[in-house]
């Protein structure tokens, strides 16, 4: 019986609290035909489930929040419900497809079942077929989420096997269990700062970068100036992609300086800078603070579905007309927030959620989503995939689309995944406010076309 760390707590906290926000992240793998038979994709991804024992459990609460939700069997479980076929209109586009997530996602996963789902999709042009996947953030974080393609995906499918679930505990035995391991919670903090006392030198660095951390994010935590890319949020979503290739990004940053998330992140904010003047907004700097997740995953982590991140915040320079400017001010930020280690201040707050109790720890989260956030006004999501072409019933997987969620006042989201020799943005909106999302889309494409052309002269 697994309990949910604070970080992954946080993510159901965050639906509690706010009705309109459904944490699930997801993505499109889009493969080549022959068209597989529905029974045929239920046998490959059955086949694979032992590998990932947490797609056969559901989440189960403990009364009064005495302690997290833990995971536990789901003796019902039925994989049908969670692989679901369904087929495009004509012509089977890109407009159908985004339509088809959009509508995916605007729903939430089913609480009282393991939180993901699969819809197989038939009918795309040029006789393809795909597969979206959606996982709920409290199981998997961009990195962990990668992993589950190797899983699912690099070899021959067969039937299912057999798996006998272990009846979860009683309610009264969850709630004795999880107040008794309330009660261990000053004893764990004494053992904690007693390691730490024994290493004064580790504990000092750690307070220091976690200070180094506090006093760069301090500015960042300024309100943003205001614009339309901020405020209210609704339950239905607008979403597209754009497709780039991974090579251009790698002859940017050879060229310009700088790594590939820099490059990326100059892209994006040449879309954002595009969409504020096609809706008449001059952009202003600290106009659009973008979240950007960074992995805490050590060597070998792969194989832990569970989250490991951190995050930044960073200011997208907007008012920059320039896109060799915007790459340099990106490089210098991004730089310096490294250097100052901001990333720490989330990792010490998620270390900090193992020693209080929990229902302090989840009125925390939940007030933060009470209180209107002017801070972050997007997030931008960078997770690189797999280089090598992988497969399902040997049909090749030629692409993989990215989903971001949204939530609170964040009406635009961007997540950025690299396959092969591609690298595809995948643009979410909330449907009410963001009709232009294809301004945005049209920026970024425009944005490392004018990065690409001014490295020309140097190639």
């Amino acid at each position: 019986m697994d309990r949910l760390s604070p970080l992954d707590a946080a993510f159901i906290e965050a639906e509690e609290e706010d009705r309109h926000t459904s944490m699930a992240i997801a993505s499109i793998a889009v493969f080549e035909g022959p068209v597989p038979a529905y029974e045929e994709v239920v046998a490959v991804i059955g086949s694979h489930l032992p590998s990932v024992p947490r797609y056969r459990q559901k989440l189960r609460t403990v009364p009064w929040r005495l302690g997290p939700p833990v995971w536990v069997d789901d003796p019902d479980f039925d994989i049908h419900f969670h692989i679901r076929p369904t087929a495009l209109p004509d012509p089977g586009g890109d407009p159908e497809l985004a339509q088809l997530m959009s509508a995916v996602m605007a729903q939430r996963l089913d609480r009282d079942r393991p939180l993901w789902e699969y819809w197989m999709v038939t009918g795309l042009a040029g006789g393809h077929w795909a597969l979206i996947s959606k996982v709920h953030h409290c199981m998997v974080d961009g990195v962990s989420g990668t992993d589950l393609y190797r899983v699912m995906f690099d070899s021959p499918g067969s039937a299912p096997t057999p798996q006998q679930a272990v009846p979860g505990p009683g309610s009264l035995r969850l709630m004795a269990r999880s107040a008794g391991e309330g009660l261990t919670l000053p004893l764990r903090a004494v053992q904690a700062a007693t390691r730490l006392a024994v290493e004064p030198g580790r504990a000092w660095q750690q307070a220091r970068s976690v200070a180094r951390g506090a006093w760069a994010a301090r500015t960042a935590l300024a309100p943003a100036h205001r614009s339309s890319l901020s405020g209210p949020v609704g339950q239905q979503r607008h979403y597209t992609w754009v497709r780039l290739r991974l090579a251009d990004v790698r002859a940017v940053r050879a060229e310009l300086g700088g790594t590939i998330n820099d490059v990326v992140l100059a892209a994006i904010a040449a879309g954002f800078r595009a969409m504020l003047l096609h809706r008449g907004e001059m952009p202003t700097p600290h106009m659009v603070p973008s979240l950007v997740p960074v992995s805490l995953r050590p060597p070998g982590g792969e194989n832990v579905y569970d989250n490991e991140v951190s995050a930044m915040i960073v200011d997208l320079p907007v008012h920059v007309a320039d896109p060799v400017e915007q790459l340099a001010l990106i490089r210098r930020e991004l730089s310096g927030l490294k250097d100052r280690e901001e990333p720490r201040v989330g990792e010490a707050l998620e270390t900090l959620g193992r020693y209080v109790p929990y229902a302090a720890w989840a009125a925390f989260v939940r007030l933060g989503f009470r209180i209107p956030q002017r801070e972050i006004v997007t997030v931008t999501t960078n997770v690189p995939g797999p280089r090598q072409t992988l497969y399902c019933l040997g049909r090749p997987l030629i692409e993989i689309i990215p989903y971001v969620p949204i939530a609170s006042r964040v009406r635009v989201g961007v997540a950025i995944f690299s396959y092969r020799d591609d690298i595809t943005f995948g643009i979410t909106g909330d449907y009410t406010t963001t009709p232009d999302l294809q301004v945005l889309a049209h920026g970024i494409e425009e944005g490392l076309g004018s990065l690409l052309k001014a490295a020309a002269p140097a190639l």
